[in-house]
């Protein structure tokens, strides 16, 4: 998300980063760069319009033409104007209400609104330890109570069952009365949706608003539609009084418009992001973080969090004790490394929120297709456990074997073996606390100079 806008923002602005002075010339220029970067990155005109005029009275202000490093100044004010217009800090849900919290779901037919009741109901349970119900209201689409149901069953939590011959009200009216019952937390409401928006539709989901009463009321919208997007959540919240918006399939989408244009156009906050098509794929929506990732600052705290949340904590444990005692690294430890980083979602998903990949050239980024790592993976399951711990065994014949077994070529079981060596000695080096070192040999796991793993 947000690659060619990330792009063309942070090279602008690094222009600006070492000059010593601004003169409102550059300034002028560097503005008139950052609007035909939003336009192309289809944010809407309206948002564009205010953005940069308010980045422009900032800049040739005080806070930056009187700075001791005024490149880096203006970098501050784009920054927390972009914040700004995203929303300036994350919303929360509100589930401070009598259970169960009504969440209704909302939005056009194709957005990924059942998929997202899926997830949201996945991320409530997991990170607020909510006992969650779904209940879907889609009567009309085929499958969408299959659906659903599959999904709840995916993620674990309780599914209340409809037909497609109920009405939508009294679907949830049942749903509510029996989530009492079971004493269910906050209970998920999939609404239908249409191809495009209609009377009978709109008058549909308000009847079944105002029987319900929510307490929080979502739009579900697809990121890729950009500047459509906006004016599709501007007309739901005419007709309903939205609290919050989820953007879906941002991982598709490489312009961001949407993200930029919707909590201005609509004033309703967006509040998660769909990033990938995983049960786990939704994340809480952070203005500021993705102001840092659209100047190519890099998302740390995110990814912070990533980690905390889907590293196995117990084989990290193991591993850090087995590398301070000394232990060599063998590729066991390594395969465990690589499932690690492909349940976090892949290469990909870590360079997203890394600083400075913007400047990373886009040969080098379209290397890395995220089939990388179950290749890598694929090539140590071929190996016997005898191999896996003592890698020295691996001679050419049996090279030659693993290649066949994994459906790769010798060239790449030479390149994993590479890196094994690589990390193998980075963790030799911090089990005798040697940190230069270390941070030497991570130069092996990006493939050398700047190169990815599995070329």
């Amino acid at each position: 998300m947000f690659d060619s806008l990330s792009q063309r923002l942070s090279t602008t602005i690094q222009r600006l980063r070492g000059r010593g002075r601004l003169t409102e010339e550059n300034i002028r220029e560097a503005t008139r760069e950052v609007r035909v970067a939003l336009l192309e990155a289809d944010v809407a005109l309206p948002v564009v319009q205010a953005l940069v005029q308010r980045i422009k009275v900032r800049a040739v202000g005080q806070e930056v033409m009187k700075s001791l490093t005024p490149g880096q100044a203006l970098i501050k004010v784009v920054r927390d104007e972009l914040t700004l217009v995203m929303g300036a800090q994350s919303a929360e849900l509100d589930l401070n209400v009598p259970a169960p919290a009504v969440i209704l779901m909302a939005g056009l037919q194709g957005a990924g609104k059942t998929t997202t009741v899926g997830k949201l109901a996945k991320l409530l349970k997991e990170r607020r330890k909510k006992k969650v119900m779904v209940v879907s209201a889609d009567v009309y689409r085929p499958a969408a109570i299959d659906q659903l149901k599959t999904l709840a069953g995916q993620t674990g939590v309780l599914f209340f069952p409809s037909d497609p011959s109920q009405k939508p009200v009294d679907i949830v009216r049942a749903a509510i009365s029996d989530a009492k019952k079971s004493f269910v937390d906050v209970l998920l409401v999939d609404t239908a949706g249409r191809l495009a928006i209609d009377e009978a539709m709109m008058a549909e989901i308000k009847a079944l608003h105002q029987a319900v009463n929510p307490v929080e009321t979502l739009f579900v919208v697809d990121s890729m539609t950009g500047q459509d997007a906006a004016v599709t959540a501007k007309a739901f919240s005419e007709a309903l009084p939205l609290t919050g918006v989820v953007l879906t399939k941002t991982d598709g989408d490489a312009r961001g418009g949407a993200a930029l244009s919707v909590r201005y156009i609509t004033g309703k906050p967006i509040k998660f992001i769909g990033t990938s098509e995983k049960m786990d794929g939704l994340d809480v929506f952070h203005p500021d973080r993705i102001a840092s990732r659209i100047l190519d600052m890099g998302d740390v705290l995110s990814l912070v969090e990533q980690v905390e949340r889907d590293v196995d904590q117990e084989k990290a444990a193991k591993l850090a004790e087995k590398v301070a005692k000394g232990k060599k690294f063998n590729l066991n430890d390594m395969r465990d490394q690589l499932e690690q980083m492909q349940n976090m979602g892949g290469i990909h998903a870590l360079m997203d929120k890394l600083p400075g990949m913007g400047q990373v050239p886009d040969n080098l980024k379209n290397q890395v297709t995220g089939k990388e790592v179950p290749r890598m993976i694929a090539i140590i399951d071929s190996m016997t456990q005898k191999e896996r711990r003592n890698p020295a065994l691996l001679n050419g014949s049996r090279r030659a074997r693993v290649a066949r077994g994994s459906g790769t070529s010798p060239a790449q079981v030479n390149q994993l073996l590479k890196q094994y060596q690589n990390m193998e000695k980075m963790m030799s080096k911090l089990s005798m606390g040697g940190i230069k070192g270390m941070m030497r040999g991570m130069k092996g796991l990006m493939g050398g100079r700047g190169g990815f793993p599995m070329r």
